[in-house]
């Protein structure tokens, strides 16, 4: 499965696991909610610095985020 389908579904799932809305998501992370969006599109994949906001505002590792690794 590709990086950024399992990327996408991970992070839509987490915000939804939390009962979090997109727009909240995108405020906590600091990024336009149309930019959020598109990572639950797997649209576009976020910086580096987005990726590693994502993963601690979540808390899960990075590799969780891309399938590498469960839990």
């Amino acid at each position: 499965m590709n990086e950024v389908y399992i990327f996408a579904k991970r992070i839509k799932q987490l915000r939804l696991d939390n009962e979090w809305t997109q727009k909240f998501v995108a405020a906590k992370i600091g990024v336009k909610y149309q930019s959020y969006q598109a990572y639950e599109l797997g649209l576009t994949v976020p910086s580096l610095e987005n990726f590693i906001k994502l993963a601690d505002l979540f808390e899960v590792s990075l590799d969780f985020l891309v399938g590498r690794k469960e839990y």
